[in-house]
């Protein structure tokens, strides 16, 4: 049998392009796509490692701060409790001091209350009482009282002397309009011209005098002029009076350290409200020396 060495040869050639092709076309794709299937499993091993370590690191921070975020509450609430603990103590002597406070106020309330009754029930007393003698001596006063009252009035005239002489001619000079004479009844003209001549005789000169009838004068009588005035009354008598008990009361109504020699009841009776010895402001039996006043 005879070889047909170009058709072996074609064959060879045949064989060799087709390794050829298969190497250049299917078998280099395929080992370039082995190795980067292989680098691809090996970079997603890598970062699978990697996200697991991350991981464990994570967990171990997490752990950590689990146990200081559990030491941290717990010392939260030790302090929490500590802290309602002394504020309930805080609370209670609070509320305490505010009971006391307020006992302690109430306390005072009805010492007031009661030093306010007692004021109140003596000066409505001293009101009464005095209210009862106005009015008695209101009723009492007639034209034969303010006759004698005009007899006053000249004494008084004739007895003024000194700065108080120089103030009521000074205040007569420049008066506006003449001297005023007020009483609570109509003046017979002796008892006017009486007065007139005793101002006449005070003060060296002929005066003009216009006289009125006030009924609001309690026997009494008063002779005014450029804001001076020179008065009598029972009524002026009895607002001293009047005033220096109203005085009497008040100072005895100030809170004073009590003696620890003296009883209970003796403050009252030295201040002169229960036995009267109050005479700053009583009427006497002399005759009232002349002073001025300011209307």
């Amino acid at each position: 049998m005879l070889i047909d060495w170009f058709t072996v040869g074609a064959q060879a050639l045949n064989f060799i392009i087709l390794v050829w092709l298969l190497k250049r076309f299917l078998y280099k794709p395929i080992l370039n796509a082995v190795d980067a299937r292989e680098k691809l499993i090996a970079a997603k091993l890598a970062d699978a490692d990697a996200k697991e370590a991350e991981a464990q690191k994570e967990r171990g921070a997490f752990q950590h701060k689990n146990e200081a975020f559990d030491k941290q509450r717990a010392a939260l609430i030790s302090k929490a409790t500590d802290e309602a603990a002394a504020e309930g103590r805080k609370l209670l002597d609070d509320a305490r001091k505010a009971a006391d406070a307020l006992s302690a106020r109430r306390q005072e309330t009805l010492r007031m209350d009661a030093t306010s009754l007692n004021q109140a029930l003596r000066h409505r007393t001293q009101q009464e009482v005095f209210a009862i003698a106005r009015k008695a001596l209101t009723d009492l006063a007639g034209a034969s009282l303010e006759e004698r009252m005009v007899g006053v009035l000249t004494q008084r005239l004739q007895a003024m002397d000194g700065k108080f002489k120089q103030t009521f001619a000074l205040a007569l000079k420049t008066a506006t309009g003449p001297p005023l004479v007020r009483s609570a009844f109509d003046l017979p003209d002796a008892q006017r011209a009486a007065i007139q001549n005793s101002l006449d005789e005070t003060f060296s000169t002929q005066i003009q005098i216009r006289f009125e009838t006030a009924p609001d004068l309690v026997s009494g009588i008063e002779l005014t002029t450029n804001g001076q005035k020179l008065a009598w009354s029972i009524a002026d008598y009895l607002a001293s009076l009047e005033k220096g008990v109203g005085d009497l009361l008040n100072e005895h109504d100030k809170p004073q350290p009590k003696p620890a020699s003296k009883p209970v009841g003796e403050p009252l009776a030295e201040a002169g409200v229960a036995g009267n010895t109050d005479t700053r402001s009583a009427p006497e039996s002399k005759e009232p020396k002349p002073e001025a006043k300011r209307q």
